[in-house]
């Protein structure tokens, strides 16, 4: 709370409440703001509204087991996300709505119903691959609908960002319509792409707006060894600084993995028709397009390699139709952001420095014209687990059993030696 005082230079006024120093003045909030609760709380206050986050809203508790005397802890601190969450609902008021598109194998956004064990007890079900993302991006204000274009006769008018996250299938040519439809009324969408997947229809879209998605897949060599080289296909992005999506993370690397397509930007073929084409992301050098990336022929493989030294690679690009060249400027305009890869965004690659996260909290806040939430997203904690092999088991057994209790032996050994000298 004192970092958002400071930041908003004088224009948020925080005050501590103890009821049991100053019982008159807790009893006006309690009165004023209807609480129930004799749970600690921050009361967040803004234009005659008012938003109450609980000290259990802030953090993650594991109960422990009470049988075997292990206490209550607290796992994961989330009050950052919630404080924000909530001072970001006051301010705007309706939530913003982003459409997740489903119908064509994309990964669900929503967790699975629970169901019962044989015990006929409630389990959870599986969770979401997107859940981290879903949290962060739904900690700002924004809620996810899903969208099936198979089910509508137009994408609703209260949806004005749509998601389009690794279809495996391509769309069909009344969903095309739907989607050309939403772009022409100043839509914008959000498209992470499957280069495995056949998507012609997607493909041909994006082709007319500048952007052609090329039939390839990056590659790299890296050395494993003395002697030994490994080829790659995890490609390490490097996020361009002239974009306000990438602005903050400029020069950031972030990892895509699995395979990844180049793009090719043609923005002068799309000037005339007032489209503007910017990179965001672009591969790291020693990387190279490989168009036969079926091929087991090494030598065919590093030959390629060594006839593509140096080319710029670009992966991501955002596209925006009717806009200002001047950022302060807000006109309408169609906005997407494209992709070549889907699944850098999954719970099971996201690192702990979290570019996906940040990359897709920018992303979605300047397809919803808000550039000034861009940041640096607050950090989802997560539990990191380190798995030892025997010879590393091994090791640890004999720097816990002689390393350490010999240290304090040699220490003693050397007082003695400097008393008895």
């Amino acid at each position: 709370l004192t970092e958002y005082q400071y930041a908003a230079k004088g224009t948020i006024d925080i005050e501590n409440v103890d009821p049991d120093r100053n019982y008159s003045r807790a009893k006006a909030l309690v009165d004023k703001y209807k609480i129930v609760s004799d749970e600690s709380q921050v009361i967040l206050d803004y234009d005659n509204r008012n938003k109450t986050v609980k000290a259990s809203e802030m953090a993650e508790v594991d109960q422990g087991n009470p049988m075997f005397g292990e206490p209550p802890k607290i796992t994961a601190f989330k009050g950052e996300q919630a404080i924000t969450s909530a001072m970001i609902d006051l301010v705007e008021g309706k939530k913003n709505v982003v459409g997740y598109v489903l119908g064509h194998k994309e990964p669900p956004i929503a967790d699975a119903p629970p169901s019962l064990s044989p015990s006929m007890a409630p389990e959870p079900g599986p969770r979401s691959p997107l859940s981290l993302v879903k949290t962060v991006i739904e900690n700002e204000n924004i809620k996810f609908q899903e969208l099936n274009l198979f089910e509508v006769p137009e994408i609703p008018a209260d949806i004005k960002t749509i998601a389009i996250v690794g279809p495996q299938y391509d769309f069909s040519e009344r969903e095309m319509k739907l989607l050309h439809d939403f772009w022409e009324k100043q839509g914008r969408i959000l498209l992470l792409l499957d280069p495995s997947a056949k998507t012609p229809k997607l493909f041909a879209f994006l082709n007319e707006l500048g952007v052609k998605v090329n039939d390839d897949r990056l590659m790299a060599v890296v050395k494993t060894g003395i002697q030994e080289m490994a080829r790659v296909r995890d490609v390490i992005g490097r996020f361009l600084p002239d974009s306000p999506i990438t602005k903050k993370l400029a020069d950031v690397r972030g990892i895509f993995v699995g395979g990844t397509a180049s793009l090719t930007l043609e923005p002068d073929r799309v000037r005339t028709a007032n489209i503007k084409v910017q990179p965001l992301i672009q591969a790291e050098k020693g990387y190279w397009a490989e168009k036969d990336y079926n091929s087991t022929d090494e030598a065919k493989l590093q030959a390629d390699a060594a006839a593509n030294p140096g080319a710029t690679l670009i992966v991501g690009a955002s596209i925006e139709k009717g806009g200002s060249a001047d950022e302060r400027v807000q006109t309408n305009s169609s906005r997407m952001v494209v992709v070549t890869n889907a699944s850098f965004i999954q719970d099971s690659s996201i690192t702990q420095d979290q570019q996906a996260l940040d990359f897709m909290s920018g992303s979605i806040n300047w397809l919803l014209s808000r550039e000034q939430m861009i940041g640096i997203a607050p950090k989802v904690p997560k539990t990191v687990t380190f798995s030892l092999d025997d010879k590393a088991m091994s090791n640890l057994r004999w720097l816990i059993l002689v390393l350490l209790p010999l240290i304090p032996a040699v220490l003693g050994f050397g007082v003695w030696w400097y008393r008895r000298a």
